[in-house]
């Protein structure tokens, strides 16, 4: 890889906005695609140079600047015009389609892709059965790019569930004692966004490509105690649990029962994981240490 060269993010917000900064850190060109000039402004404040174009619009993709790494994060905005496909299969093939070829594209994909309910333990080997329609779109863009020229240099990180600062699940739920729309049971498989941009980092030096791997802190936690720490932490009550609502568009993901295994991010790409379990990361967010590092850690 090139020391020092251009970077281009499609979807540059929680997870793209952070390795955008710690490219700039590096001293790498950064280009971030947006469709929105406010959004341009604020990457011209912080040295992000904007490219204001739609994914799901190819004319608008037609002056991409050449890149050494890109990175696919592209997130979908509920109550859009488009739909999910629209944006991750379709969205993605018209920047295959117009994007200069790069020595490496990174795509963030989903966890999701597995539809398992059964509590057992799923790698990158484990076969994908996606029961929601984020899942079965992340799936079919995975497969597109897998198919693509630009696949062959292609790196697919499979994210567990994203918080961070400003982003945890069910906090303002638990703070106003509303119930959790969930089984009690059932696990939760999570990565700190910090983790997630240094691999990000790991596999545009590290991975052999074609490459996927799964991102994940490898400590899943019964549903039960995350949200019994989390309460702890914020000082609200003990949480109550309720069955959700079939026709809500997040009552898959609330059903869903697996572990995720990372072995393959340790082998492979050396990450050493800042926050290795949801304790750890929630009392860096909340500044709760009492208990931090206090937990059993399962292999894997």
């Amino acid at each position: 890889m090139n020391s020092t060269s251009n970077r281009l993010i499609f979807g540059c917000g929680y997870l793209g906005r952070r390795v955008a900064r710690r490219w700039l850190q590096e001293g790498h060109r950064v280009h971030a695609v947006t469709r929105f000039p406010a959004r341009a402004a604020e990457f011209l404040r912080e040295g992000i140079e904007p490219h204001v174009a739609d994914i799901t619009d190819p004319g608008s993709l037609r002056q991409l600047p050449e890149a050494t790494t890109v990175l696919f994060a592209v997130g979908f905005a509920r109550g859009s015009s488009n739909t999910i496909d629209d944006v991750f299969v379709e969205g993605l093939r018209n920047v295959l389609n117009l994007l200069p070829a790069a020595e490496r594209f990174i795509h963030i994909s989903s966890s999701g892709v597995y539809g398992q309910q059964n509590g057992l333990w799923v790698d990158e080997s484990s076969p994908c059965r996606p029961v929601r329609a984020g899942g079965r779109a992340c799936l079919g863009a995975e497969q597109l790019l897998m198919h693509h020229a630009q696949g062959q240099r292609a790196v697919v990180l499979r994210l567990a569930g994203l918080y961070g600062p400003g982003r945890i699940p069910r906090r303002d739920d638990l703070l106003r004692g509303v119930p959790i729309a969930a089984p009690a049971t059932g696990f939760l498989n999570l990565i700190h966004v910090d983790d997630a941009v240094d691999t990000v980092l790991a596999a545009e030096q590290l991975a052999p490509v074609p490459r996927l791997y799964l991102v994940s802190d490898g400590t899943p936690v019964p549903r039960r105690h995350y949200f019994a720490e989390l309460a702890r932490q914020l000082g609200a009550a003990e949480p109550r649990f309720i069955t959700p609502d079939p026709n809500n568009h997040s009552a898959g993901r609330a059903m869903s029962n697996k572990r995720i295994r990372n072995q393959r991010l340790r082998d492979e790409l050396k990450v050493r994981l800042s926050f290795p379990s949801y304790v750890d990361g929630l009392a860096a967010i909340l500044g709760d240490t009492s208990s931090a590092g206090d937990i059993e850690r399962p292999n894997g």
